[in-house]
C-alpha cells in the first residue's frame, strides 16, 4: 500500500527515469540472463506502434477537412510552404550531423549483406496506395500520408461534413485514450528494454551510444536557440527573446510532461498575445492561429525530424555510412515516415536503407533522453511555424531574410559539428581491435595430428602410378600444400597454428579418415601441377577460384564456396568506387588483378576504361607499393580479413558489379577415385551444416564460443552462475 501510494504521488516522468535506472541497474547485475526480459519490451513497443497510423490517417483528415475552401486557400499555401521551408532546414542539419562523429578506425568480417541485393526504390508502391488497408497493414507509412492529405484536402469541399469530422474526432480521441493507457505501461516497458539492453550490450556500444546522444543534444540546442528563434527575428517584426521568452513556458511543459498535446492551448494563447502586442490581430491571423496549431500538430515537428538523424549514427555506427546518393531518399522518406512516430519511422527506415533491425533497441534505450528534447523542440516549432504563418497572411514576412537565416544556422551548424567531432574523438576512449580479434582466431575443433615436413618428399616412381586415395590411407597421412597472403583460408596465427576456412574443412576430413595433416607450403604457384603430379602433396588449398586453363594442369574438386569479386580501396576513396556506372566514367584509372588472364578479361568487360596491373601480393599493395594502381580488383571475402589487419582500406562491392568465381579444392590429374571421394565428402559436409558452420566462423567471423558472457555483479562478483 506505501508503495501505491509513492507510485502515484511521482509524475509519469520521474516513473520513467526510476525505470530506466532500475533496468540498467538490474541488467548490469543479473547480466545475460537479463535477455530474457526483452519479450516484454518487444510488447510495449508493438503495443506504441499500434495506433499511431490509425491516428495520422483520422487527425490529417480532420485537421484539413475542418478548414473551409476561403481560409484554405487563404491559409494553405503560406502555410506548406513555410513548413516545407523549416523540414528542409532541419533535414539539411541532419546531414551535416555525421560530421561530429569521431573518424575511428574501423572494420570487420564479411557480410552477406554486401552481396544481398538492395532493395528497388519502388516510388509508386511507397507513396501511391491502391489499397489504404493494405498500406496501414504493411506499416508503409508514406502511403498512408499522402492518402491522408488527399482525403483531408478533398473534404474541405465537401458539404455536410460535420458527420464524418465528429467520426475523425471520436476516433482520434479514441486512440487518445488507447495511448494514454499503454502510456502507463512505460515504466514497464522501459525497464524492460533497459534491463535487455544493459544487460547485452558490450561496452563498446555502450560507447558508442553516447556519441549519438551528444550529438542529438548539440544539435536539439541548435535548433532551439539558433534556427527557430533567428528566423522569426530576422523574418518577421518579433524579436528573439520574445519568442523565446514567450514560448519558454509551452517548451518546459511540454518537456517535463512528455507531450505537445497538452500545451497546445497554450501555444495558441501565447501566440494571439504576441500578435496582439504588435498590432497584427485581425481576423486572418486569429483564424491562423486558431487553425494552424492543431493541424500543424498532426504534422512532423523540428523534434520528431530530428530522431531520424539516429539513421544516420546507425549507418556510421555498424561502418556503413550513407552515400551521397542515398541522402535524397532520407530526405524524402524521412519527412514522411516522420507522419507516424518514430516507433514506426526508425524500423522501416532501417530496413529500407539494409541498416540492423537490433538498432532499434538502441534508439529506445537512448529514446529516454532524446523524446524529452524531441517534445520541447515540437511546443517552439508550433509556435514558430504558426507565427511565420500569421506574419505571411499579413505579407510581414521576408522571405530572403528567412533564407539567410537558415543560411547562417546551417554555417554555424557545420562548425559546430567539426568542434564536436574532435571533441568526442578525444574524450571518449576508442582503440582499434581487429587485428588482435582476427590474429587470434583457432580452430573451431580440436586437431588432427601433425606431422612436420622439412623439405618436399615425392612419391617413388611406382607409388605415383597407384591410385592417390590408397597412398593417403596407407601412410597415415594427407599432404596439403598452402600458399603465403592466403586469408582467410590458410595463415598463421598469433601462436604460429595454420588455421582458415580450408585448413578447418581439411582438418575435419583428416580426422573422418583418421590420417594425420602435413601443412606444406609452396613458394612458387608454377610449381602446383609438378607437385601434385609427383606426390610432394596431395592437394593444395588456399580458396582457389577455378579457371579454364589452370584446369588443363590439375583437376578441381566441385565447388565448396564462391569468391565475390569486389574492391580492396582505401578509406578515403571508398566512395567514389561506390558505383560501376561512376567507375566506369572515370578518367586515367588504373586498377590492380590478379595474374589470371580469365578473370582479367571479365574485368575489361565490366570496367574497359581501366588500365589493369597485375598484382601478386596483396600485402605489398596494403603497404602502398603500388602507388600508381587506385584500387584492387580482389575477392571481397578475403579483402574484408585484409582490412581489418589493414583498417586503412576498405573491401567494398560496387553497386552493379555482380561477379563471382567458384572455389575448390585443386587435385592431381588422372586419380578419378581420388575426386570421386572428395567430392562426396564435399557433399555429405554441406549436407550436415558442417561447411556452413565453417563458413559462418572464418568468412562471416560468427564465434558464438569466443562470445564472453557480459560482466555481472551476480556471476563476477556474487558468484551466483
Amino acid at each position: 500500500m506505501l508503495l501505491a501510494r509513492l507510485y502515484k504521488k511521482i509524475s509519469p516522468f520521474q516513473r520513467v527515469i526510476i525505470a530506466l535506472i532500475l533496468g540498467i541497474s538490474t541488467g548490469i547485475f543479473v547480466g545475460e540472463p537479463a535477455e530474457h526480459l526483452e519479450v516484454i519490451g518487444d510488447v510495449y513497443i508493438r503495443l506504441l506502434q499500434m495506433t499511431v497510423l490509425p491516428y495520422v490517417l483520422v487527425s490529417i483528415i480532420g485537421g484539413l477537412g475542418r478548414l473551409d475552401s476561403t481560409m484554405a486557400s487563404r491559409i494553405g499555401l503560406r502555410a506548406v510552404k513555410v513548413i516545407i521551408i523549416l523540414w528542409l532546414s532541419v533535414m539539411a542539419t541532419l546531414l551535416l550531423l555525421p560530421l561530429a562523429y569521431p573518424n575511428w578506425q574501423t572494420a570487420g568480417f564479411f557480410s552477406t549483406s554486401m552481396i544481398a541485393e538492395p532493395e528497388v526504390f519502388n516510388f509508386v508502391k511507397l507513396y501511391i496506395p491502391s489499397n489504404i488497408f493494405a498500406s496501414l497493414s504493411e506499416t508503409i507509412v508514406p502511403a498512408v500520408v499522402l492518402f491522408s492529405l488527399l482525403m483531408g484536402v478533398a473534404l474541405i469541399q465537401v458539404k455536410n461534413k460535420e458527420t464524418l469530422l465528429t467520426l475523425t474526432t471520436n476516433i482520434g480521441d479514441s486512440l487518445m485514450k488507447v495511448a494514454s493507457y499503454i502510456a502507463k505501461l512505460a515504466p514497464l516497458g522501459i525497464f524492460a528494454i533497459s534491463a535487455s539492453a544493459a544487460g547485452t550490450l558490450e561496452v563498446e556500444e555502450l560507447g558508442r551510444l553516447q556519441v549519438f546522444l551528444w550529438v542529438y543534444i548539440t544539435a536539439a540546442a541548435l535548433l532551439a536557440f539558433v534556427l527557430l528563434p533567428l528566423i522569426i527575428h530576422w523574418a518577421t517584426p518579433f524579436s528573439y527573446r520574445e519568442i523565446l521568452s514567450t514560448a519558454g513556458e509551452a517548451v518546459i511543459t511540454a518537456l517535463a510532461t512528455g507531450t505537445v498535446l497538452v500545451v497546445l492551448p497554450m501555444i495558441i494563447e501565447r501566440s494571439k498575445e504576441l500578435l496582439a502586442k504588435h498590432g497584427m490581430d485581425c481576423e486572418e491571423t486569429y483564424s491562423t492561429v486558431d487553425v494552424l496549431v492543431p493541424t500543424a500538430y498532426s504534422f512532423p515537428s523540428s523534434g520528431t525530424l530530428l530522431g531520424l538523424g539516429f539513421i544516420l549514427f546507425s549507418a556510421w555506427y555498424v561502418g556503413s555510412p550513407l552515400g551521397f546518393d542515398d541522402y535524397i531518399s532520407f530526405v524524402i522518406m524521412g519527412a514522411l515516415t516522420a507522419f507516424g512516430s518514430m516507433a514506426v519511422a526508425i524500423p522501416f527506415l532501417l530496413d529500407f536503407f539494409d541498416l540492423p533491425a537490433d538498432q532499434f533497441q538502441l534508439y529506445l534505450l537512448g529514446s529516454v533522453v532524446t523524446a524529452r528534447f524531441a517534445t520541447g523542440l515540437a511546443a517552439l516549432h508550433g509556435f514558430v511555424v504558426t507565427l511565420l504563418v500569421a506574419s505571411a497572411v499579413l505579407k510581414k514576412l521576408k522571405w530572403h531574410r528567412m533564407m539567410q537565416a537558415i543560411g547562417v544556422h546551417l554555417a554555424v551548424t557545420f562548425g559546430v559539428m567539426i568542434a564536436a567531432g574532435f571533441i568526442l574523438k578525444s574524450l571518449i576512449p576508442y582503440q582499434y581491435e581487429g587485428v588482435q580479434t582476427f590474429e587470434a582466431m583457432k580452430s573451431m575443433n580440436s586437431s588432427a595430428k601433425i606431422e612436420q615436413y622439412k623439405e618436399l618428399t615425392p612419391l617413388g616412381y611406382f607409388e605415383q602410378q597407384q591410385p592417390r586415395l590408397e597412398i593417403i590411407m596407407a601412410r597415415k597421412s594427407i599432404r596439403i600444400g598452402y600458399y603465403h597472403a592466403s586469408l582467410p583460408y590458410a595463415f598463421r596465427n598469433k601462436d604460429n597454428q595454420m588455421v582458415g576456412f580450408d585448413v578447418e574443412l581439411l582438418n575435419q576430413f583428416a580426422k573422418d579418415l583418421e590420417v594425420n595433416l602435413a601443412l606444406i607450403l609452396i613458394k612458387d604457384k608454377a610449381d602446383e601441377a609438378k607437385l601434385l603430379a609427383d606426390g610432394s602433396v596431395d592437394i593444395t588449398i588456399g580458396g582457389h577460384a577455378i579457371t579454364p586453363k589452370r584446369a588443363l594442369t590439375v583437376t578441381f574438386t566441385d565447388s565448396y564456396t564462391f569468391r565475390t569479386a569486389g574492391l580492396l580501396v582505401s578509406d578515403a576513396r571508398r566512395d567514389e568506387f561506390s558505383d560501376l556506372y561512376n567507375i566506369q566514367a572515370m578518367t586515367n584509372l588504373n586498377l590492380g588483378v590478379g595474374s589470371s588472364k580469365y578473370y582479367q578479361d571479365m574485368v575489361k568487360e565490366y570496367i574497359p576504361n581501366a588500365k589493369l596491373t597485375v598484382v601478386n601480393n596483396v600485402r605489398q599493395f596494403l603497404k602502398g607499393r603500388y602507388k600508381e594502381v587506385d584500387a584492387l580488383i580482389y575477392s571481397t571475402e578475403a579483402g574484408s580479413a585484409w582490412a581489418m589487419l589493414y583498417p586503412n582500406f576498405s573491401a567494398v562491392i560496387p553497386k552493379g558489379l555482380r561477379l563471382r568465381a567458384p572455389v575448390a579444392f585443386v587435385l592431381p590429374q588422372g586419380q578419378l577415385d581420388y575426386l570421386q571421394y572428395m567430392n562426396t565428402w564435399l557433399k555429405l559436409k554441406k549436407e550436415n551444416g558442417f561447411q556452413q558452420q565453417v563458413y559462418d566462423y572464418w568468412i562471416l567471423g560468427q564465434n558464438p564460443k569466443a562470445k564472453k558472457p557480459r560482466w555481472s555483479v551476480m556471476r563476477d562478483v556474487l558468484g551466483w552462475l
